[in-house]
């Protein structure tokens, strides 16, 4: 990585201050956006498949209780998650590299991971939608994987922020 980046325990308590509320207020937000995942999924690859594709029909007389998503509404949250998230993993990934804990190899794959995770991610929403409800399982191993790599990126960033300290001074 790049040497001429400072350490985070390097950084003066001000700019640990303004890192720590940021991951602080990154992590509410990334996991109210998982409780609202909970609420109209509940998690599961039937939930999935019918946020998506809707429920499916049985007989002539049922009522589908969720009805699939249009082309307008996929590119929306196709789009705006995209975005959201690149930006969310860019600011995570600039930081992490300034991280102590976690070693080059690892470093580099924690930061490249999550980028392919969302692609996976709303990639597999697309073919639910119009190719199988079997890209649920796609979309929740993909979706597993980006929370994971998330919320070890910022463990590991709060934890040097807050408890490892400068030796040097």
């Amino acid at each position: 990585m790049n040497s001429s980046l400072p350490k985070l325990y390097q950084l003066s308590k001000y700019s640990k201050y303004l890192l720590i509320a940021f991951l602080l207020v990154l992590i509410i937000g990334v996991s109210v956006g998982l409780i609202y995942v909970m609420e109209t999924t509940s998690f599961s690859v039937k939930g999935t498949s019918e946020h998506y594709a809707g429920t499916k029909i049985t007989d002539e007389l049922d009522i589908p209780e969720k009805y699939p998503k249009n082309f307008e509404g996929m590119l929306l949250t196709t789009h705006t998650h995209l975005i959201s998230f690149a930006f969310i993993f860019l600011a995570m990934g600039t930081i992490f590299m300034m991280n102590t804990v976690v070693t080059e190899g690892w470093k580099i794959f924690i930061i490249i991971e999550p980028f392919i995770s969302v692609m996976g991610t709303f990639g597999s929403i697309w073919g639910i939608r119009y190719l199988s409800e079997l890209f649920s399982v796609t979309i929740m191993l993909f979706g597993i994987l980006t929370y994971l790599t998330f919320y070890f990126m910022a463990g590991i960033l709060l934890y040097e922020l807050l408890y490892k300290k400068n030796n040097s001074v």
